[in-house]
């Protein structure tokens, strides 16, 4: 895809297109995003059912679905050429999978044993903010811009307001991957942000999957314990 061609800046996408070497790194960044997720999600599943009791194995068969439609909608919506007609739907699904996953990636840690009740208030109002940027994403993508981005980031650390019941509950090594997962994302944004910087997606992308990666292996401990 040649480098030269400019077309107006819009909610949806910069006016520059990525090169070819950028959206190859960008597919294989989600490609291994989505091999592990597919991996690693699948024994993280396997060992729940025989340890696990049914809600907790729901919440995190609702995790690891909500990591590939993520990465399966984003990998849509960066590999499709900027002046398809697609493209500007693919944004609006891609922009609300953010919202979706998030509300996903702490269900599973809501639902643990000595958390549940506790952390129940934060799963209903986090599953309701996701709600909420979803519909905003969907059907009014272009009102609020860089804003959303504060509105993730809000959403993703909301659950400092549990730190309690999640030390009191969480083997240390899983609440340091929770934590180093979070703090994985948010180094993100500044690569989202930073378009001037080549490979600037991939990295960003890069970090999506290092991050949702430590948290699904903090499952798994919050699991050994039980085998």
């Amino acid at each position: 895809m040649p480098n030269d061609i400019t077309l107006p800046r819009t909610w949806w996408t910069r006016g520059r297109p990525f090169s070819l070497a950028e959206l190859v790194a960008d597919g294989i960044v989600h490609g291994i995003g989505m091999a592990l997720a597919l991996g690693l999600g699948s024994w993280l599943l396997t060992v729940a059912a025989g340890a696990a009791t049914p809600r907790e194995v729901v919440a995190m068969a609702i995790y690891v679905l909500a990591l590939l439609l993520v990465l399966g909608v984003s990998l849509a919506f960066n590999m499709c050429p900027i002046t398809a007609p697609a493209k500007r739907l693919l944004a609006r699904f891609d922009q609300a999978a953010i919202f979706l996953f998030i509300a996903a990636s702490y269900t599973p840690y809501l639902m643990l044993p000595g958390v549940a009740q506790s952390g129940l208030w934060l799963t209903v109002m986090i599953w309701c903010g996701a709600a909420l940027g979803m519909a905003l994403k969907l059907f009014a993508p272009d009102r609020f811009g860089r804003v959303a981005i504060v509105f993730y980031l809000a959403l993703g650390w909301s659950g400092i307001a549990v730190i309690g019941p999640l030390t009191a509950h969480l083997p240390p090594l899983a609440l340091s991957l929770l934590f180093a997962g979070g703090a994985i994302y948010s180094v993100g944004v500044v690569f989202h942000l930073w378009e001037r910087l080549r490979f600037h997606n991939a990295i960003w992308h890069a970090c999506v999957v290092a991050g949702a990666s430590l948290h699904l292996v903090a499952l798994v401990d919050c699991l050994v314990g039980r085998v």
